[in-house]
This record gives C-alpha cells, sequence and structure tokens, in this order.
C-alpha cells in the first residue's frame, strides 16, 4: 500500500475507493471530474445545467451544486451571462501550474527516498507497467490518470497528505494545460520518464531523482504549444453513456 491514495486517482486504480460518499452529487462530480481530466470534456466546453441535468437524471439545482463545487478546484469557470463551461488555463496559468509542481515534488523527494520500501516500489512498478500498456494500446484516457497516479502515488510514499492532496489538485489542473496546449501526441507524461524516475528511487539516489524530476518538468513546459481550444457544447450522452447514477463497480 502506498501511504494514502487521494482524491479520483483511487477509483481510476481500481481500488474500490471513492472521492467523497456516494450520494448522487457526488456520483455526478467524479464523472465530471474524469471527463475533464481524461479530455473527454475539453476546456472551453460548455456545461449548460438543463443538458446535464437530463443526462444524468438529476434537478439543475443538483447540477448547480456540482458546478460550484468544481469552480472551487477551478477545473469549471462560470462566465457572465455565458454560464459555465470547463476552464480554459492561459499561458500564465499554465506554465505556473507546472513550476509549482515542481517546487513541490522535487522538495518532497529526500522524503519519499527516506520512507520508500520494497512494497512500494512494487506497486509504483505496477503503475508505469499499466502506463507502458496505456501508451502501447494508445489508450489516452488511461495514460493520462495513471501519468497523475504515478506522481500523486510516488509523492504519496512520504506520508504527508497535505503535499498530497495539493499534488493531486494539481494534477487535475495539469491536464487542462496539457488539453489546451500539449501536443496532439502528448497523452500524460513520457513513460520512459516515469520509468527512470522509479529506477533512481530504488538506487535511493535522492539527487539525480530531485534533477531528473525537475527536467521531467521542465521538458513537459517546452513542449508545450500556446494556442487556445474550442468552445462548444458537448455531446454529454455519448459522453457519459452507461454512468448514469448507478454504483460504481
Amino acid at each position: 500500500m502506498i501511504g494514502t491514495t487521494i482524491g479520483v486517482n483511487a477509483a481510476w486504480l481500481g481500488q474500490q475507493a471513492t472521492y467523497f460518499t456516494e450520494d448522487k452529487d457526488d456520483h455526478i462530480y467524479n464523472e465530471l471530474v474524469k471527463a475533464i481530466v481524461e479530455h473527454r470534456l475539453l476546456p472551453g466546453s460548455k456545461l449548460p445545467e438543463e443538458a446535464l441535468a437530463e443526462t444524468f437524471g438529476v434537478s439543475r439545482t443538483g447540477i448547480r451544486r456540482v458546478l460550484q463545487r468544481l469552480a472551487a478546484v477551478q477545473l469549471v469557470t462560470h462566465l457572465p451571462k455565458r454560464g459555465a463551461q470547463v476552464t480554459t488555463p492561459g499561458q500564465d496559468e499554465a506554465v505556473n501550474v507546472f513550476q509549482t509542481r515542481k517546487m513541490l515534488e522535487c522538495a518532497n523527494l529526500p522524503s519519499v527516498v527516506a520512507a520508500c520500501r520494497e512494497e512500494h516500489l512494487l506497486a509504483m512498478e505496477g503503475i508505469v507497467a499499466q502506463e507502458q500498456q496505456a501508451h502501447r494500446d494508445q489508450d489516452g484516457a488511461a495514460a493520462i490518470r495513471l501519468s497523475a497516479a504515478f506522481h500523486v502515488q510516488l509523492q504519496a510514499i512520504a506520508g504527508n497528505n497535505v503535499l498530497t492532496e495539493m499534488v493531486s489538485q494539481l494534477t487535475l489542473r495539469s491536464s487542462l494545460v496539457i488539453a489546451v496546449y500539449g501536443a496532439p501526441w502528448q497523452q500524460g507524461c513520457r513513460c520512459h520518464d516515469h520509468s527512470d524516475l522509479l529506477a533512481l528511487l530504488r538506487r535511493k539516489d535522492c539527487t539525480a531523482l530531485v534533477d531528473h524530476m525537475a527536467r521531467h518538468f521542465d521538458d513537459i513546459v517546452a513542449n508545450l504549444r500556446f494556442s487556445q481550444g474550442g468552445d462548444e457544447t458537448p455531446d454529454f450522452a455519448r459522453i457519459f453513456a452507461k454512468t448514469g447514477l448507478q454504483e460504481p463497480l
């Protein structure tokens, strides 16, 4: 077990965990978060209350509560006279998100190295193997969520739940950045980088690990392409097909 699993990453990894409780609002919240992070709902996509209420079979009041929660974690933006839409991060914000992750994650690595045990390494190797398979299968959604899971679970090894939660939230915002500014082939991080980081962790080479992580983030920023995305209302029925409000598997 890798410390504490944070947020929706738990559900992504199939660990039968949930983000909050299992009432209707929470289920819809989780479905929208996953759709945004996995790039099924792209930045700039309109989120009309009526269409979402019809899709999920709930009231507009319930949808409004969920959209307010998403706005609180900066995944959704409310625009005057235009309603809610998936947040489109600006160029400065895009760079700052990754600079902040670089500072936080690199600073925590000495604690990760000190706390790391064989069971942690085995669990991390499992994530990397799944991520590599997702790239081979060209499964973009899986590659994105596993890339985020690698970073969150790596930081969770140190046992600092506050920092891990911060990294978890930043990975959500990172996904928006990649959706807007990433190259067409860019799905999460380059998984060979994660393999290299894991090898350095196994050797407990803290200096090299920190240096490699810093370069990892620098490379991501260097590959961003600063052009804006679209602005449209998605096909919610298709995106959320077979989800509804049933209990998660």
